[in-house]
């Protein structure tokens, strides 16, 4: 497991680090820190193999929904959550619409904050319980038609392993496929949905009923 925690105060960082070591007991979790989104950027390009980012709202160099919408541009396929020291109901509207997989205030208990980022590794989203939840909307998705978006057999292997929440890191081993190919594959899917990230997709296919299909054999 590998996240990338981006804040500008050294005692947030240090502080997250020793939480996100409990994400999944008795495996390894390497934490890496950025101060800035600049630096964020740099890291995620020369780690592909991210599982994770946790960014700062307020950010030196750029706003954390500026970052947040760079992010998923450039790794669409990386679940970002933004992380803040209030649940602002206009901030976290504007996260929801950039694709983040979730919104957590800074003030949340340790095992909370835990619990809310081991759903969304395993593909859930997670917003503050005064919003409803982000699979009940259609939140960038092509509105349902009279047929389902068509995948091939390749990409309905990689979709049943996003939707079983596994990492690109895990789908790479699952299929034994070169981690580029994965990305590759996961960039199609979310063309294919209509949407710009990762959650967004897995999202789409639910709607679709793609998750009560059996998953194919690799």
């Amino acid at each position: 497991m590998k996240i990338l925690v981006v804040d500008d105060h050294v005692l947030v960082r240090e502080g997250l680090c020793q939480v996100l070591q409990g994400i999944h007991p008795g495996e390894a979790t390497e934490v890496l820190q950025a101060a800035t989104c600049s630096r964020a950027f740099e890291l995620a390009h020369f780690n592909p193999d991210l599982d994770l980012v946790l960014l700062d709202y307020r950010l030196p160099d750029m706003s954390g929904l500026t970052a947040l919408e760079i992010f998923g541009q450039r790794h669409p396929e990386l679940p970002v959550v933004i992380l803040s020291g209030s649940a602002n109901p206009s901030v976290i509207q504007q996260a929801r619409d950039l694709g983040a997989a979730g919104f957590v205030t800074k003030s949340s208990l340790s095992d909370t904050m835990l619990t809310i980022l081991r759903k969304i590794l395993a593909g859930e989203t997670y917003h503050p319980s005064n919003f409803s939840p982000l699979g009940e909307e259609i939140y960038g998705a092509h509105i349902k038609t009279s047929a389902p978006p068509v995948l091939s057999p390749r990409q309905q292997d990689v979709l049943g392993l996003l939707l079983s929440g596994l990492t690109n890191r895990q789908i790479s081993e699952q299929l034994s496929m070169g981690a580029e190919t994965v990305k590759f594959h996961v960039s199609n899917i979310l063309r294919i949905f209509g949407t710009s990230t990762r959650t967004q997709a897995v999202l789409a296919a639910k709607r679709w009923g793609y998750d009560q299909l059996s998953s194919r054999s690799p």
